[in-house]
């Protein structure tokens, strides 16, 4: 019974939820991407229904997605929304990280498929640089970028880490003890 609890889960969650979307603005200016979304799960049926409103609002109605398949474990032909079906592809060819919805009236827009597992923070970053207008970075730049920045982020805390566990010690440039001690000793001394 559980078993059946945890498979239903997320797409009750993402039914609930309104989808993480980040667009960028009306401009001149083309850039690679059109925005970002930060999907809760990687169960398309359940994701797609919430993205597609809340884009028809701003881009008119959505009639076909695309996705490359190594980031879904299931691709459906077709997903309900509204009451009509949204046609789904994949293509192998496609950035596995990009998702490309398409609609016969407007167009085609192209949005950064940030990874559910995405720390929040990360996510916030990826969300802001695929919306800027005029970027010419990709999905795969975008998230290789951010993979670096998060390598900084842990190195920093593993830094401060080792410096608090160290009790605050001060070390010379070549990590040696300077043979000095971070508190005074009695008598105004020092070791």
């Amino acid at each position: 019974m559980a078993d059946v609890l945890v498979r239903t889960a997320p797409r009750d969650l993402a039914a609930e939820l309104p989808a993480r979307l980040s667009l960028t603005p009306k401009t001149s200016l083309a850039g690679q991407l059109d925005g970002a979304w930060w999907p809760y799960s990687r169960d398309l049926e359940a994701e797609l229904p919430p993205l597609a409103a809340a884009v028809e609002d701003t881009w008119g109605r959505v009639t076909r997605v695309t996705v490359n398949p190594a980031r879904w474990p299931v691709v459906p032909r077709t997903v309900a929304v509204d009451g009509r079906a949204l046609h789904v592809g994949w293509f192998t060819e496609q950035h596995p990280d990009k998702l490309i919805l398409l609609s016969y009236t407007v167009g085609r827009w192209d949005l950064l498929v940030i990874p559910p597992e995405t720390a929040p923070a990360a996510a916030a970053r990826l969300m802001a640089a695929a919306a800027l207008p005029g970027s010419v970075l990709t999905a795969g730049v975008l998230l290789a970028n951010e993979a670096a920045i998060g390598r900084g982020i842990a190195d920093a805390r593993r830094r401060e880490a080792a410096w608090e566990e160290e009790g605050g010690a001060w070390v010379s440039p070549f990590g040696d003890p300077m043979g000095r001690s971070p508190l005074a000793l009695p008598a105004n001394t020092w070791r």
